[in-house]
């Protein structure tokens, strides 16, 4: 059992590396996560990471059997990205990957429904899109002129 002040999330997402080790070292210097748990085996080798961003938590593991690949071993495609909300900064933290080496696929712009965004590929492929906040908007808003209806949920 993890120590009591370790906490998860109630929905964790698994990203999986070639090379877990340097996509733990690449998601710390880039987006600023930080580690959680770290399990290694005999030879130091990455056998599960937790990392942290804000209030939410990603699991990073490697190529465990054939159903579960990263990006780079299946041609750059991508089966799922990530997403990140953050509360500030996003022009900055876009700065910030592109200087660590992610490849910003598109880059900060602001979207219909209020947020501004941006898209990152890192080494091993998988993509990742970064948002704020920028706007309250009502989905009244978010829909006029855009050939969407936006509603929201309780």
């Amino acid at each position: 059992m993890p120590a009591p002040d370790f906490k998860r999330s109630s929905l964790t997402s698994a990203v999986t590396y070639k090379d877990p080790a340097a996509g733990r070292k690449f998601l710390e210097k880039a987006f600023g996560f930080e580690i959680a748990l770290l399990v290694t085996d005999d030879k130091g080798e990455v056998g599960h990471c937790e990392m942290r961003f804000g209030d939410s938590q990603i699991m990073i593991g490697g190529e465990w059997n054939e159903s579960t690949k990263s990006p780079a071993s299946l041609g750059g495609a991508n089966t799922q990205t990530v997403h990140v909300h953050m509360d500030e900064g996003i022009d900055r933290h876009c700065e910030r990957a592109k200087k660590a080496g992610a490849v910003i696929v598109q880059d900060p712009s602001d979207q219909f429904y209020g947020d501004r965004t941006y898209r990152a590929r890192d080494p091993e492929g998988h993509v990742w899109t970064f948002g704020q906040t920028v706007r309250d908007m009502s989905p009244e808003e978010m829909s006029k002129g855009t050939g969407y209806t936006v509603k929201i949920f309780p």
